[in-house]
């Protein structure tokens, strides 16, 4: 080989594994310390083509680029996701099933760069490298939305738990509420009842004495009735010894004989009666209206006393 040649050569080498190393190297972990070469071997290649080298550059950068894409949209959508798991869950399990396809897409991705693996050595370590976080950062992403869905779900049981326990606390209140106000007003009725009854029997007791004053008052007027008609019979003891006469007597309210019915007796014991009555004109009567209208209309039996 043309010595004049290994300097340019060798430039072109280390270029080219410089890019591969910035291409494909991992700036996210700490960075390794560079091995120090203590003798530098030669390396022998042939003339590179400056355009394909160019060509080769450009594509490593955009494949640089696409995967730096990617990456910070799968971390986009990891964002989104965790942002979203606490919604509904239909979003959940569609963002579920968008990593799903964002994962096929990456094992796709990863086999077609473990078949370009094949023309390379160091592109298939840093290949292999690269799927393995992606399987690691996918497998926590995956995780992370499972114990977000677990927590959810856990969260919604015991919200729905707790809800059923307050609504049978409401029911059982409602019914032992309702059984209070029934029992109460039971008590009331029962208290209502008794005391309708306490004072139908004071009202039937004061009737009753009521009933049995005017009854008292009837018989006293109806004896100053029948002294009244005694002091003015004129008597025959001949002629009505033994005789007696019913008489009903229609009186006003100051006592005045309004009217004088005849019954059954001796007739000469009923005339004198009769006579007897029109000569007083005025019978004693009660002052009580109650009293009176039981004696508006009295009958009583008169019977000659000598």
């Amino acid at each position: 080989m043309n010595t004049k040649h290994k300097p340019l050569i060798l430039s072109i080498g280390l270029h080219l594994s410089l890019i591969v190393v910035l291409v494909m190297g991992d700036y996210t972990s700490t960075p390794k310390p560079i091995p120090v070469v203590s003798q530098v071997t030669p390396i022998e290649a042939v003339i590179v083509d400056q355009a394909k080298v160019a060509s080769q550059v450009k594509k490593l950068k955009k494949q640089k680029a696409d995967a730096a894409a990617a990456e910070k949209k799968r971390q986009r959508d990891a964002d989104n996701r965790l942002a979203d798991a606490k919604r509904k869950r239909l979003k959940e399990e569609a963002k579920i099933k968008k990593l799903e396809g964002q994962r096929q897409q990456k094992l796709k991705e990863k086999r077609k760069a473990d078949a370009d693996a094949k023309t390379s050595k160091a592109k298939a370590v840093a290949a292999e490298k690269s799927r393995k976080q992606m399987l690691a950062k996918q497998k926590k992403a995956d995780d992370v939305a499972a114990a977000i869905k677990a927590k959810r779900i856990k969260s919604e049981l015991a919200a729905e738990k707790r809800a059923l326990k307050k609504a049978e606390d409401k029911r059982k209140k409602e019914v032992a509420d309702k059984k209070r106000k029934e029992k109460k007003e039971r008590e009331r009725a029962e208290q209502d009842k008794l005391l309708e009854e306490q004072l139908a029997a004071e009202m039937a007791k004061r009737q009753q004495a009521r009933r049995q004053q005017q009854m008292s008052e009837i018989k006293r007027f109806e004896s100053l009735i029948k002294q009244t008609i005694q002091r003015n019979l004129i008597t025959d003891r001949s002629s009505m010894t033994g005789k007696s006469c019913k008489l009903t007597i229609s009186l006003a309210t100051s006592g005045f004989v309004t009217n004088v019915v005849i019954g059954q007796g001796d007739r000469v014991v009923c005339d004198a009666a009769q006579k007897a009555i029109y000569k007083a004109g005025t019978l004693p009567v009660s002052k009580d209206p109650e009293v009176f209208n039981e004696m508006r209309k009295i009958s009583m039996t008169v019977i000659p006393e000598f």
